[in-house]
């Protein structure tokens, strides 16, 4: 059975930093692409970052220089590494492959509360 657990958030003073890991089972991981997400009370959900399985990576505007994303496969397990955090980066944040069949798929993501 598919299943990813996102773990890893928290309470954070501005400026500092946490590690998001997403924990995948049931996929064939290595040759997934993946993405993480975040969503803001009263906001839509927005795209954060991605990996490809080939490691290629991209991320939004707002978290760029701030924010890595990378993936581990002996781990099957993506990672999101936050530093520098911004009370706007206040959200949970969701992980999931990026293959469309995955476009209605929400897990229940992890509290990221940032504190100015």
């Amino acid at each position: 059975q598919e299943q990813l657990v996102e773990s890893g958030g928290g309470l954070v003073q501005a400026g500092g930093s946490l590690k998001l890991s997403c924990a995948a089972s049931g996929i064939a991981f290595n040759i997934t692409s993946f993405a993480w997400y975040r969503q803001s009370p009263g906001n839509q959900r927005h795209l954060v970052a991605s990996i490809t399985s080939g490691s290629s990576v991209d991320y939004a505007d707002s978290v760029k220089g701030r924010f890595i994303i990378f993936r581990d496969n002996s781990k099957n397990t993506v990672y999101l590494q936050m530093n520098n955090l911004k009370p706007e980066d206040t959200a949970v944040y969701y992980c999931k492959p990026t293959a469309q069949i995955w476009r209605e798929y929400w897990g229940q993501g992890t509290q990221v509360t940032v504190s100015s």
